[in-house]
This record gives structure tokens, sequence and C-alpha cells, in this order.
């Protein structure tokens, strides 16, 4: 009996000294007493790089003498300094007299959770999952990072996350290292990016939001990209680099691929042939490699249906997935049934379409029919996880467990969406059309 008692407390240990080892920081909000090993945050930890961690506030945070909570009516930031890497992040929301209601974002506008309210003087727990990377792969090779991409927040040092809402309240924050969860790597355009600013937004940074924190979504699109650019700058590189056995990665390319210069291809043989490439890249790793079809420009014709614009790049998609036994994620289809549920008019409402002065300095209107606002990308996203919960079995099993299911054709009211808006705002348009 004293053997097995043993045992059971050596296990234990070593359970407790794992869990230790990969934890990395614990932060505790407030005024109020701090637990032993825990780091406090008060409305003056304004965030130092000496520091390493610490606030950018945006507005006056609400805190008593004794709470063991910040809370403020305007969007904050907290920011740690972290090596590249998976992380599981718990968060203690809620706290206030008053209630909270609090939404998440990470690095790049990337949503985590949504609209998390608690009642007067509760609190709740809620963990996600976010990569935190650098444009590095070894010594000798790195992402060739384009100009505007130099202050992204997806490429520092660290780990930032938005605290928005009605009215955002923090209790606490523990980070731990979670490298051994698998990855979803995403490798796309502008319909796929992290946007980093508002109003433009895609499917890729709405996507972690529908999916549980068991696993990672790593988001390496960026605006512009080809299938021979993203090779030509390391990205895909980058991503094989960290490519796991068991990981995904999810491409979707044409926009920029169908048009003349150096990076056309053409759909039926160079398209194909560079898919086929970047497939057989990520099998070597033990990756598993999914096809999305590109999504619709929003053009209709004078019967209310979506045109075509993007030639034979989607099928050529269609094909491939029935030549090479690969899952395909429709985006195509469904982005076609998603624009005209709403129907030409209404359909705006999905895109940058903007009256002028809807943002300071704008004295013209925005009028994008390629690139997303919140509620398109939104959508989408929801698209994209309902097709996984059809097409991708192994998958399925990672998407929340409260999600209902989705159909394009009968989209979610424009009226019952509401996103809060980030801090960051640029009317310049993505790269790409």
């Amino acid at each position: 009996m004293r053997k097995y008692f043993l045992l059971f407390f050596i296990c234990t240990a070593l359970v407790g000294f794992s869990k230790q080892k990969s934890t990395i920081y614990q932060f505790e909000f407030g005024s109020g007493k701090v637990k032993k090993g825990w780091t406090q945050i008060t409305p003056s930890s304004v965030y130092s790089a000496e520091k390493g961690f610490g606030l950018f506030p945006s507005g006056e945070f609400e805190a008593g003498k004794t709470a063991d909570f910040l809370c403020s009516k305007k969007p904050f930031y907290f920011v740690v300094n972290l090596p590249e890497g998976h992380y599981r992040v718990i968060l203690t929301l809620g706290g206030s007299a008053e209630g909270s209601s609090t939404t998440v974002k990470a690095e790049s506008r990337r949503l985590m959770l949504e609209n998390v309210k608690t009642a007067s003087g509760k609190t709740v727990q809620k963990t996600i999952v976010v990569d935190v990377r650098t444009p590095k792969i070894n010594d000798q090779e790195q992402i060739k990072l384009k100009e505007r991409e130099l202050n992204y927040l997806n490429w520092d040092d660290k780990l930032t996350l938005e605290f928005n809402g009605e009215h955002p309240c923090v209790a606490a924050i523990e980070i731990q290292k979670a490298d051994e969860l698998p990855t979803i790597f995403l490798a796309g355009n502008s319909t796929v990016t992290d946007q980093e600013n508002e109003p433009w937004a895609s499917w890729g940074q709405m996507f972690p939001n529908f999916l549980k924190p068991e696993i990672v979504v790593a988001n390496y699109a960026e605006s512009g990209e080809t299938l021979l650019a993203f090779k030509r700058e390391n990205r895909l590189q980058k991503i094989l680099s960290q490519m796991k056995p068991g990981d995904y990665l999810f491409m979707e390319f044409a926009h920029n691929d169908q048009k003349p210069g150096g990076n056309h291809l053409d759909a039926m043989t160079t398209y194909k042939n560079e898919l086929k490439y970047y497939m057989s890249e990520a099998r070597k790793k033990g990756g598993n490699p999914v096809l999305v079809s590109s999504t619709n420009r929003r053009r209709f014709d004078e019967n209310g249906k979506i045109i075509n614009t993007l030639e034979e790049f989607p099928e050529a998609m269609r094909q491939l997935t029935k030549e090479l036994n690969v899952p395909l994620i429709d985006l195509n289809a469904m982005s076609k049934a998603f624009y005209e549920a709403l129907g030409p008019e209404l359909s705006k409402k999905a895109f940058v379409h903007y009256p002028a002065n809807s943002y300071q300095g704008q004295d013209k209107p925005l009028a994008d029919d390629t690139h997303f606002n919140p509620y398109g990308a939104y959508e989408l996203a929801k698209c994209v996880t309902m097709a996984i919960r059809i097409a991708i079995p192994d998958l399925a099993g990672y998407i929340r467990a409260d999600w209902r299911g989705f159909n394009p054709g009968k989209p979610d009211p424009v009226s019952e969406f509401h996103w809060y808006e980030s801090p960051s705002v640029n009317l310049i348009k993505p790269e790409g059309n």
C-alpha cells in the first residue's frame, strides 16, 4: 500500500512541476491583495520595454482602492514580451459591481472571445490560445516583410491582448507555454490575413473565435500575396519550419495570381502545379493540406446573381481535390450564396462601403468590393467553420461546443451584428483586389 501511495505522490508532484514549468507569467489586476508569486497590475502599470509587460490604456481605468480588477469604458491593451511560440492564456474577466462585457482580440485584431458578460461582482475564467511569432526562420533566413508590415503587432516580440466591449473588465491573466498544441496554418492574401486596422477585416482573423482553445490558428496570409510571391518571400518556408506532424495548412490564393505580370499563373496548369508543390511540402512535414477556394468579388448581374470574376481558378481547385484526395473548403461557392442572400444593396454591408465622414479624416466615400468589413469577415469565418464540420471530420472536434451551424444562404442579420472597433484605423485600401 505504501508503494502505491508513494507512486501516486511522485506522479502528482511531476504533474504539478510540469504545470509550474509551463507557466510563464501570472498577473493580478487591481489594487487589492495579490497572491504569492503573482505580479500586480494597477492603472499605473504602463508598459515599458525594460519591465517587459504593462498596459496601453486609451481611457481612464475604474478601480477602487481594494478592487481586484481593472475596468474601463474604452478599449485597453495589455502587452507582454514573449519569445516566438504558442501560448495558453487563462483570463479571469469581470469583478465589477456594474457587471462587465468584454471582447478579447489578440495581436493584429484576431478575435478570440466575443462579448463575455459577467453579473455584478462576478468573474468568469476563459482560456484562449495565441500564436506569437517573428519573421525569423533561422540564423540565415527570415520572411521578407513588406514595409507596411514592419509595425504590425503580429511581427513584434510581444503578445498584445486587446480588451474591448461595452465595459471590459479584467481580474487576472495567466500565461503558459502551449507549443504541443496542433496548429492550423493559414496561407493566402488580403481576404485571409489579420488586417491590422479598422475598418478592414478578413475571415482568418475571425476564425479563432469559433474554435476550442485546444488548437492554434497561425495566420501567415498577407495582402497582395500570390502563390509565387508567398514562396519567394519565405512565408511558406517559415510555415514549414514550424509545422509538426498532424498540423494543417489552409491555402486560399487566386485574386492576385490571375493578374498579369511576374506572379501570374494559369489556372489549369501553373496554378495547379504551385498548389501541388505546397501540398507536397506540407505532407513531407507530416502536415495535412486543405484547399480553400477564393471568395468572390462583389459584382452582380442584372438578375442579382454574382458574376464570376475569378475565371477558372475556383474550378481548378475543385479538380485538384478530386485528383489528389485533399479536402476542399469551397468558400467561392459559399461566398456566392452569402452575397446573393443579401442582394446587391445590402451586400455592401459586408464590404468596406462607408459614406464620407464615417471615420475621422475620411472626406470621400469608401467603396471596396473585394475587402470585407468585420461583419463580412465574421460571416465568412462561419462559412469556413461550417465547411470543416462537413468536410474535415478530424478537425470538426475542435469547433466550439456551442457552435450552432451556419447556412450562408441565410446569413445573420446585419442589424444584429455588432463589432467593437479597435482604436487603430487606416483608410488606405489593402494591397490586392
